[in-house]
Parts: C-alpha cells; sequence; structure tokens
C-alpha cells in the first residue's frame, strides 16, 4: 500500500485516453493494488472526492469516489466508490453551470462548468461485477469529472471564469 504522486496538467497521460482493464483482470492482485493505492492517496488528500488512474500516472479506465463525499448529507457512503470501465449511459437534459469545480491535476484553479444534472453510470466494481448506478447533485458532477479525466479531457479545458484561488494554509506561510 502507498501514497501515490498526483501528476499534472501538462503531463501527457493527462491527454490520453486510458485503456479499458480486462475483466479477468479486475480481481487479480495487480489490479486490486491499484484500487488499493488509489484509495490511500485519495484518503490523504484532504479536499479531493474523486481520483482517476490517469491522475496517478496509470492509464488504466479506474476512478474512485471518496466515501465522505456525502458525508453530513442524508445518504452516507459507507465505502468508497470504485468504478473500472465506467461509461455514462444517460445524461438528463437538464444541465447546470457548476461553480466552483476543481482538479488535484490543476491545482488550486477553479471555474465553472456546465454538467448534466443526472447521470446513470454503468460500470464494473473492484469486484468485477457489472453495476449500473443513477447519480445527481454532486456525485453526479464527480462522475463526469472523473470520466472526463478517463478520455484524456481535463476540467479547465471547458471550464469558464477560471480562477486562481491560493489556499489560506499556503498564504499564511508565504507572509
Amino acid at each position: 500500500m502507498s501514497i501515490l504522486p498526483i501528476i499534472e496538467k501538462g503531463n501527457p497521460i493527462l491527454d490520453s485516453v486510458a485503456n479499458a482493464v480486462k475483466i479477468e483482470e479486475i480481481i487479480k492482485p495487480r489490479i486490486q493494488k491499484i484500487i488499493t493505492d488509489m484509495q490511500e492517496t485519495l484518503a490523504a488528500i484532504d479536499d479531493g472526492v474523486g481520483l482517476a488512474a490517469p491522475q496517478v500516472n496509470i492509464p488504466l479506465q479506474i476512478f474512485i469516489v471518496s466515501k465522505r463525499v456525502l458525508k453530513g448529507k442524508d445518504k452516507v457512503l459507507d465505502k468508497d466508490i470504485v468504478c473500472i470501465n465506467p461509461k455514462i449511459v444517460k445524461f438528463s437534459k437538464t444541465k447546470k453551470w457548476l461553480d466552483g469545480e476543481g482538479c488535484l491535476s490543476v491545482r488550486w484553479f477553479y471555474g465553472r462548468v456546465l454538467r448534466s444534472i443526472n447521470v446513470t453510470m454503468e460500470y464494473y466494481d473492484e469486484f468485477g461485477q457489472k453495476t449500473s448506478r443513477g447519480a445527481g447533485g454532486l456525485l453526479a458532477h464527480i462522475f463526469q469529472h472523473e470520466c472526463d479525466h478517463l478520455e484524456g479531457e481535463l476540467f479547465i479545458d471547458k471550464a469558464v471564469d477560471i480562477e486562481y484561488i491560493e489556499p489560506e494554509i499556503v498564504k499564511h506561510t508565504n507572509e
């Protein structure tokens, strides 16, 4: 188990379409280690809610959504959502400009992105089981953002009103 370094915009892996994981490989130690390492990496980042394999220099169609995403809401996730070979199969016609979208690979830049407010996604979980899941609100937003990563797209390439917002702790240490 290890915490993996996050790669940043400019690294060509972030601009490339990730490779599908062979279904029979999902339960094998190599993929399970990647999943565990990604979960540990995401858990170690206070402000991260999702992490795609390309962000840790692994060109595979895997992403993790942190269980803390819905913390404090009516529904609480009891474990991270692991999505392998995900495909959004339905987008709501209703879209909304979502403020403050950011990315661990484009730190401290935030912008507005037009996203569907509801999606349905099919994927394989960490046990190799095919799953279909509907999502709305923040979870739908995260699914779309992370699927973009697997297609070699960064939010900043489609965002408007982009701002650089330095975190308070960094501001204080630099003064």
